[in-house]
């Protein structure tokens, strides 16, 4: 062995015996992630909704999330509010928590600088106050877009009653990200199986249904939607849609580009999607362009999310759009 082959074998081992020693030094990389799908529960909603007799919020504090993101290499959550929402029958209670729950957001997006962005919460089905709503969020507390519902009650969102909230969101070229909820008609369900996990990914795959073939897509194409979960079940029931299609009414109208081209506009995140199954079917409707990273805190965490992503073996580059890249074209004002 020569002196110089000698000095580089004892330099390999002297880096493996440090990462033997420090293994969390060696393994810890500066975070870069963008989580599109990071929930926030602050004191006065999660209140509001324990004196309803609602489930508790999961503990929760703007400290935990931080040190989450630390541990997961997540640069930037976006922060949005999970089931129950303010899907609440008392109209005046809905609006209140809107507006206390997006102050809250854009606090924590002040207080803690670069780490937050925030989806503004509406309290629909209620058109006029969310119009306000939509003003004071997006002009007043700049939040980075809207974070909705799949369903309010019986109305999912390609509803011509909600028609108003589209064209103003149109106009401001805004996005809408959304999660799934429970609909009247799932609400009383008696089985060992919640309806968190199974119904949510179809009331998902409904309110796709519901924008897209109510022409809502075609007709507001401005809005750059985002939906959870891998978009439910939507990538396993293209043929079904197919046959929606061949058969609606003024297709021509509401789907001037066909039901393919809207579904391929829209971006669709991986919290709770990122295992074979729901990845491949995904990737199978669109392509990495159009996928997001979400984790779904704190129900789920990072590290599962970073351990599915890795195990599905993107590209470098594709892996790169998926955790941050594409947050970015999406969202600019998450790099200021």
């Amino acid at each position: 062995m020569t002196q110089l082959e000698r000095r580089r074998f004892l330099g390999g081992l002297a880096g493996f015996g440090a990462a033997s020693l420090f293994p969390a030094a060696a393994q810890r990389e500066k975070p870069h992630r963008i989580d599109i799908h990071h929930h926030l529960f602050p004191p006065s909603y999660t209140s509001a909704i324990v004196a309803l007799g609602l489930a508790p919020s999961p503990a929760w504090t703007p400290a935990r999330s931080i040190d989450e993101m630390d541990k997961s290499g997540i640069a930037i959550s976006v922060l949005s509010l999970s089931p129950p929402n303010v899907v609440f029958p008392d109209a005046a209670l809905a609006r209140r928590l809107s507006r206390e729950v997006n102050e809250y957001g854009a606090k924590m997006v002040k207080d803690y600088p670069g780490r937050f962005g925030l989806f503004a919460v509406l309290p629909l089905p209620d058109v006029e106050a969310s119009l306000r709503e939509i003003e004071y969020a997006l002009d007043t507390l700049k939040a980075n877009g809207i974070g909705l519902m799949t369903s309010y009650g019986d109305k999912w969102l390609g509803d011509a009653a909600l028609a108003p909230v589209w064209e103003e969101l149109n106009r401001r070229k805004a996005v809408i990200y959304t999660h799934p909820h429970t609909p009247s008609c799932c609400e009383n369900l008696k089985d060992e199986v919640g309806a968190g996990t199974i119904e949510w990914a179809t009331d998902t795959t409904r309110t796709v249904a519901s924008v897209v073939f109510s022409g809502t897509a075609s007709r507001f194409p401005e809005i750059r939607w985002i939906f959870s979960h891998g978009g439910g079940t939507t990538p396993f029931l293209l043929s079904r849609f197919q046959v929606a299609e061949a058969g609606l009414k003024d297709k021509a109208k509401r789907l001037p580009n066909g039901y393919l081209s809207e579904l391929k506009k829209f971006y669709y995140d991986t919290a709770q999607a990122n295992h074979p199954g729901a990845l491949g079917a995904l990737l199978k409707l669109v392509t990495p362009s159009q996928i997001l990273y979400g984790t779904d805190y704190p129900y789920r965490t990072g590290a599962e999310e970073n351990e599915g992503l890795s195990a599905q073996r993107f590209a470098a580059k594709d892996l790169r759009a998926i955790e941050r890249d594409n947050a970015l074209r999406l969202i600019p004002t998450l790099q200021a």
